[in-house]
């Protein structure tokens, strides 16, 4: 069978865990593994482009057997081979590519090209890394208003139209079940841009404090969370919305989410400053408490 022509189609950004479907392609993935393509999937999967959110875990049902999904990862092909994760070689939309989730099972497993199978994500991982996602959403809204005054230029704003801090100066962000960290880098070229990162080291507490009452105000509004998308294709445009009290706030985000921040208990933030490579780096680690 050929390797697929058009994007995977997702129904995870709609909070969907299971998928019936037909299998496209299966080719070696190396390490033992095999790279299973379907035509849809409810599998969130790793995008080397930006790691943030870990791939879902679950299983794929064929006939009676059922295999476990390794890993889930964002792949490409021009028609001609399939290249996984790190190893593609071109940007997102370039003509003559499709982009696809490639499932990563044990070599061996018994699952064929054009079959019918069942595809399911493990739904409390889903869960908890959902809610991380939306804390860590949120608490980069919160950053951003708490450091506002510390801009001594104009800057770019964000979605709630305090300046970006997150957008300017972050350096990497990782997904947890029920957390995130993020990474933000105090260099030269944000202090050029007006900010004042020396005072921030200063006062973490602070700092700390500040964010946590911000967010304990959001999370007391119950506000709704939404994504929504241009289409129902691997590469099409989506969004984390969610409508707070200070205005309806709209991030590009290609993750899963809750439905609202009702089922949040709470958002503690924590801060310190790292060194890299002699640039003190700002690290702001999200721990979620769940409404149970």
């Amino acid at each position: 069978m050929t390797l697929p022509e058009r994007d995977t189609r997702v129904t995870y950004p709609d909070g969907a865990l299971r998928a019936t479907t037909r299998v496209l392609h299966v080719a070696p993935a190396g390490d033992g593994r095999l790279a299973v393509i379907t035509e849809t999937t409810s599998f969130h999967p790793v995008d080397a482009a930006w790691p943030d959110q870990p791939a879902d875990a679950g299983v794929i049902r064929s006939g009676a057997a059922e295999f476990a999904v390794r890993d889930a990862v964002v792949a490409a092909t021009d028609g001609e081979a399939l290249h996984l994760g790190a190893d593609i070689p071109v940007r997102r939309g370039t003509d003559g590519w499709a982009f696809v989730v490639a499932h990563l099972v044990d070599e061996g497993s018994s699952i064929a090209e054009g079959e019918k199978v069942e595809i399911e994500a493990d739904a409390a991982s889903r869960h908890a890394l959902s809610a991380g996602h939306t804390a860590c959403h949120l608490a980069a809204l919160a950053l951003n208003r708490v450091l506002a005054d510390r801009w001594s230029k104009p800057a770019r704003e964000d979605a709630l139209g305090s300046p970006d801090f997150d957008g300017a100066a972050i350096a990497s962000s990782r997904i947890l079940p029920n957390g995130s960290v993020d990474r933000y880098r105090l260099n030269k070229s944000l202090r050029r841009a007006g900010f004042d990162t020396a005072s921030l080291q200063g006062d973490l507490d602070g700092l700390r404090r500040d964010v946590a009452a911000q967010l304990e105000r959001w999370v007391a509004t119950g506000a709704s969370v939404r994504v929504e998308r241009e289409g129902d294709g691997l590469t099409d445009r989506r969004s984390w919305v969610c409508e707070l009290p200070d205005g309806t706030a709209r991030i590009a985000c290609g993750g899963t989410h809750l439905t609202s921040l009702a089922e949040l208990a709470e958002v503690e933030p924590s801060f310190t400053v790292v060194d890299d490579a002699g640039t003190p780096v700002l690290e702001m680690a999200n721990a979620v408490g769940i409404r149970h």
